[in-house]
C-alpha cells in the first residue's frame, strides 16, 4: 500500500490530536487538546488500576509527540492557535521523516526481494 506524502502527513496530524484530546479526558479529567495554564503538561493524577498501567504504556508516545513542545507550553498565557499551529509545525516535520524513513525500508526491501527473484 503506497500513501502520498500529504495524506500521510495529514493522517499524522490527526491522530496526534486525538491522541492527546483523548488522554487528557481519560487520564487527566480535562476535556480539551492542552491542559489548563499552570497544568504539568507531562504528569498525569494519581491513577489506579488499568488507567495506571494504560498511562505508563502510552507515556513515550506522549513524550515523543509532546515533549519539544514543552517550552511553548510554559509561556504565560499564550494564544490557543499558536500552541495548535507549533504543534502542527512540529508534527509535520516528525511526519515528513517517519515517511522517508519508511519509504527508505520499503525501498530495500523491494529491492532485495527483486535481486531474489532475479537469482531464480
Amino acid at each position: 500500500m503506497k500513501t502520498s506524502r500529504k495524506k500521510f502527513v495529514l493522517l499524522f496530524l490527526l491522530a496526534g490530536f486525538v491522541f492527546l484530546f483523548l488522554y487528557n479526558v481519560i487520564f487527566l479529567s480535562d476535556v480539551g487538546l492542552l491542559p489548563a495554564s499552570g497544568a504539568s503538561f507531562l504528569s498525569t493524577e494519581s491513577l489506579t488500576g488499568w488507567k495506571s498501567i494504560v498511562a505508563t504504556i502510552l507515556y513515550p508516545v506522549k513524550i515523543v509527540l509532546a515533549g519539544p513542545m514543552l517550552p511553548l507550553l510554559n509561556l504565560p498565557d499564550p494564544p490557543p492557535p499558536f500552541l495548535v499551529i507549533g504543534f502542527a509545525i512540529y508534527w509535520t516535520i516528525l511526519a515528513l521523516v517517519i515517511h522517508y524513513f519508511i519509504g527508505k525500508v520499503r525501498r530495500g526491501y523491494q529491492v532485495n526481494k527483486s535481486e531474489k527473484f532475479n537469482q531464480r
